[in-house]
């Protein structure tokens, strides 16, 4: 439920609790050790993962070799999706900071017959992903970053310390981390286009929309939307 003084601010939920996913992907590698069919759950559906991957190519065509940060890669559906796309899978970082997530996406990653593609143990907003081969150490390194859901349970966490929102400093990290002229993509339930574009395309961010990705349409009670926003913002050139 969003915060009436602030309609992009929501109430804490446990879905924005460390706690909250390390029990679903506990679970959820529980079973997939049981059932190697059952690979978890794919947040926003697999249409969700197959329109991303699709901008991607587009957009980040495989064969220019990007570095991409798949940030709270889960069970690793999209970094998966990307490879099948034709993406180098040495190039594809997944990053989640529940640790069973990770061993749950390399267990799929290897059950598919996957090699090359790196999972972490990483908490985007704390950590700095570690550099893949042909990388250096210095921060702005990543062609692409994509996000579907992380952000949005983010913005469900507690305040920080300080009285912060955690899912305030998520702009500023997406820049830091971006080369010059590289691209984020995220998919959203909780926040409309407009309400990514506010966060987002900033000044101090250094970020601009770039497009955006067209879902299934509804209309209830007069209005119209979908049950999901994807919007691409760029990192601006140095001037």
């Amino acid at each position: 439920m969003a915060d009436e003084d602030d309609p992009q601010t929501f109430e804490p939920s446990r879905l924005g609790t460390k706690q909250h996913w390390d029990d679903v992907y506990k679970r959820e590698l529980a079973n997939f050790e049981d059932d190697s069919d059952d690979e978890g759950e794919v947040w926003f559906g697999l249409e969700s993962v197959d329109k991303m991957v699709d901008w991607a190519v587009v957009n980040v065509p495989p064969k220019t070799k990007p570095y991409v940060l798949d940030i709270g890669s889960g069970n690793g559906t999209l970094s998966l999706a990307l490879v099948d796309a034709g993406y180098p899978a040495d190039r594809i970082l997944g990053i989640d900071y529940s640790f069973d997530s990770v061993r749950l996406s390399k267990s799929v990653a290897n059950h598919r017959s996957v090699p090359g593609l790196h999972f972490e143990t990483s908490d985007f907003l704390k950590d700095d992903p570690s550099p893949l081969g042909g990388m250096d150490n210095s921060e702005g390194n990543w062609d692409l970053l994509m996000d579907k859901g992380t952000f949005d349970a983010i913005a469900l966490a507690d305040k920080n310390e300080d009285g912060s929102a955690p899912v305030d400093s998520y702009p500023a990290r997406v820049s830091c981390l971006l080369k010059p002229g590289s691209f984020f993509l995220i998919t959203s339930c909780n926040f409309t286009e407009d309400e990514l574009k506010q966060r987002f395309d900033r000044p101090d961010t250094a970020l601009s929309y770039h497009s955006r990705i067209q879902h299934r349409i509804f209309t209830f009670g007069g209005k119209t939307g979908s049950t999901v926003s994807s919007v691409a913002f760029q990192k601006q050139e140095s001037s």
